[in-house]
């Protein structure tokens, strides 16, 4: 399955993946250190109940990347949702994402993309964290990781031409990435993604610069009070869309005005309930009305 766009990956720096293999071997156990204590009270916690869920390991080009895997049990030809954590990882909220979208009727697969370079559970201060471990995931790693957990998800279940992203904060810019990145994508859900930033090595362009090479239209869900992406950002990113190509125009970013950064993260004190189920319902209409309904 041919998922790659050379347009947008002449972008990219030459993949040179270490041999040395992946630092991180499976998914987290409960909820990730730095993340800060879990707020029992609003954490959400969905039952694998009539599910095939569970942490796997998908093949790349140099080992086995683990993941976390939701589906109905024995059902085939699933629409698939690929599942972009935070600088977190692959904790708990993001697996439990997971089984809600496998409930809805979704093959949904969160792969580990920061394995190669440490576990993010272990990990007790954001600093750090990024430091050593989310700042060494380039873009280049993430598209092709995503590449190798699509192709994955097909041998699966997953209906090969049914592919759709969501991703949160960290992986809500790499939404918009993919959607530049992979032709067969029917459409994308970015959660409070990073619009602008200054290019780097590894990550050479942003999602604003990558407008006029989006292939699917992606649905942006942001927070009018979310102190680390300026409303400025958004400004521009909706007129960029407003002047780009087809999968631009139709793209579509909802601001909810009282909502902070985070707000679906259901386990942190930034969750907001009612803006999160209202934006969790028109992701799922969005990705129902493009060719992936369950």
């Amino acid at each position: 399955m041919e998922v790659q766009d050379p347009e947008f990956d002449s972008l990219l720096p030459p993949l040179r993946l270490s041999r040395r293999g992946f630092i991180a071997t499976g998914v987290a156990a409960g909820f990730s250190v730095a993340a800060g204590q879990a707020v029992a009270q609003t954490a959400i916690r969905t039952d694998a109940a009539g599910l095939t869920a569970g942490s796997v390991q998908i093949p790349t080009t140099d080992g086995n990347m683990p993941g976390y895997r939701a589906a109905p049990a024995g059902r085939k030809n699933l629409p698939t949702i690929l599942v972009v954590s935070e600088i977190f990882g692959v904790h708990e909220y993001i697996q439990d994402t997971c089984r809600r979208l496998a409930h809805a009727g979704y093959l949904a697969i969160a792969p580990e993309l920061f394995a190669r370079h440490g576990d993010p559970s272990k990990y007790t201060d954001i600093p750090t964290l990024r430091a050593e471990v989310v700042d060494k995931a380039g873009d280049a790693q993430v598209m092709a990781d995503l590449d190798a957990a699509a192709k994955w998800a097909a041998t699966q279940g997953g209906a090969a031409d049914k592919l759709g992203i969501m991703g949160f904060c960290w992986g809500g810019r790499v939404v918009w990435l993919y959607a530049a990145h992979n032709p067969g994508l029917k459409a994308g859900a970015a959660w409070y993604g990073q619009l602008g930033g200054q290019p780097s090595q590894l990550k050479p362009a942003s999602a604003l610069g990558l407008v006029d090479k989006l292939r699917a239209p992606v649905l942006g869900a942001y927070g009018g009070k979310d102190a680390g992406i300026p409303m400025e950002d958004v400004d521009k990113m909706r007129a960029a869309l407003a002047e780009g190509p087809p999968a631009a125009r139709a793209s579509r970013i909802d601001v909810y005005p009282e909502a902070p950064h985070a707000f679906h993260a259901d386990y942190r004190p930034s969750y907001r309930k009612t803006e999160a189920e209202q934006a969790w319902k028109r992701m799922m209409d969005w990705f129902a009305g493009h060719g992936l309904g369950a």
